[in-house]
């Protein structure tokens, strides 16, 4: 009986979270722009993720993304040089300024919806 009555708090507990979480759990995001997702498509197109990862997926030779604008060691500025001109271990893939402009508009869009990721309570 105890076996039973342990399986049933689990299994409310489940439903309830799954419906929190599928409802109004992740009502804080913003929706995409159509800049960002050029933004987004590039990342793509370049396979950025190999190398870096945002919310933690993705490779492990370059930095996490995920918070870089808002980082107040690296930021835009840092992302925007990077980009533009490459660096030791990263290669420069001859952007156009539209382009950069664009992958800096999604690293924004990934930075502000970082809401639970960002360590320092922004």
């Amino acid at each position: 009986m105890q076996k039973l009555l342990i399986f049933a708090i689990l299994f409310i507990t489940y439903i309830t979270y799954s419906s929190w979480v599928y409802t109004r759990g992740t009502d804080r995001a913003s929706i995409m722009s159509s800049h960002q997702e050029l933004g987004k498509q590039i990342y793509q197109e370049y396979n950025c993720q190999s190398c870096h990862q945002l919310f933690g997926l993705g490779g492990y030779l370059g930095p996490e993304l995920t918070t870089v604008i808002s980082d107040k060691n690296r930021g835009e500025l840092y992302a925007r040089i990077l980009l533009e001109n490459g660096a030791i271990r990263m290669p420069n893939f001859h952007l156009s300024p539209k382009q950069v402009n664009a992958l800096i508009d999604y690293l924004k869009y990934v930075d502000a919806n970082a809401f639970t990721y960002k360590t320092d309570g922004k």
